[in-house]
């Protein structure tokens, strides 16, 4: 029979000890291959506050008094200005709401006939307008008749977003690595976004118009006679000083 001493005990948990420790340290060193990433805010102001096309709507509003109908120079102005840009660049059909049940209700049907009347001279066809009645949340304000229409609109922001401080402090790593704050950049996205045109063009180029051939046509004819290619402009001599007293 062994007798086993408390010193050989303790060698065995010295042992064990040290093959946990081992293994450990190598399970550290394996490698799975994948690479661990976290989230970041982009850096460049682009990303961070892309240029969105979306469908928004368009819209005015006609205000309708109790002891008139009919419409005033600058409200048929906006009218025709609506239907003029709805053939354009509308993606639906024009909603007209209007008001039931109110004290101007007579005056606003007066006023939509004559809506009608300047849509249609504009072109909108019959099929073009939808017209829908509703009744005012607050019968005291002044209710009114609501043109609208779907269009592809660009849009971007919110702007005024502040998710870290701008200043120097411990939390706020961008302020010593000089990157730019989250906010940079919105403003100019969104001022672009509402100044363009057509949203399509944030998005793909136009195609190319056809070539003048006319232009073309004399250009190369000039160029055979080794004659200047160049438009001569006679009233450019207008615009220079006179040299009278040099």
């Amino acid at each position: 029979m062994t007798v086993r001493t408390s010193f050989d005990r303790s060698r065995g948990l010295r042992r064990a000890g040290t093959l946990i420790g081992l293994a450990v340290a190598l399970s550290g060193c394996m490698r799975t291959g994948e690479e661990v990433t976290t989230a970041s805010i982009p850096e460049d102001y682009r990303l961070r506050h892309p240029i969105a096309i979306e469908e928004a709507n368009k819209s005015i509003v006609v205000f309708v008094g109790q002891g008139r109908g009919g419409l005033s120079a600058e409200q048929r102005a906006d009218v025709i200005g609506l239907a003029r840009a709805w053939l354009r660049e509308a993606t639906g059909a024009i909603n007209v709401d209007v008001p039931v049940g109110t004290p101007n209700a007579r005056m606003a049907a007066d006023s939509m006939r004559e809506i009608h009347a300047l849509l249609g001279a504009a072109g909108v066809p019959p099929r073009g307008m939808v017209v829908r009645q509703y009744h005012p949340e607050n019968p005291r304000h002044m209710a009114a008749i609501r043109l609208s229409y779907p269009k592809i609109a660009a849009e971007a922001g919110p702007c005024g977003l502040w998710p870290e401080d701008i200043g120097p402090s411990i939390k706020n790593k961008s302020y010593f690595e000089n990157k730019q704050y989250y906010n940079f950049g919105c403003a100019y996205q969104r001022n672009m976004a509402a100044m363009v045109d057509n949203p399509a063009d944030l998005v793909q180029a136009r195609p190319e118009t056809p070539p003048d051939m006319m232009r073309r046509s004399a250009a190369f004819e000039k160029y055979r006679k080794t004659t200047t290619t160049t438009t001569i402009y006679p009233e450019a001599d207008k615009a220079k000083l006179s040299e009278l007293g040099k």
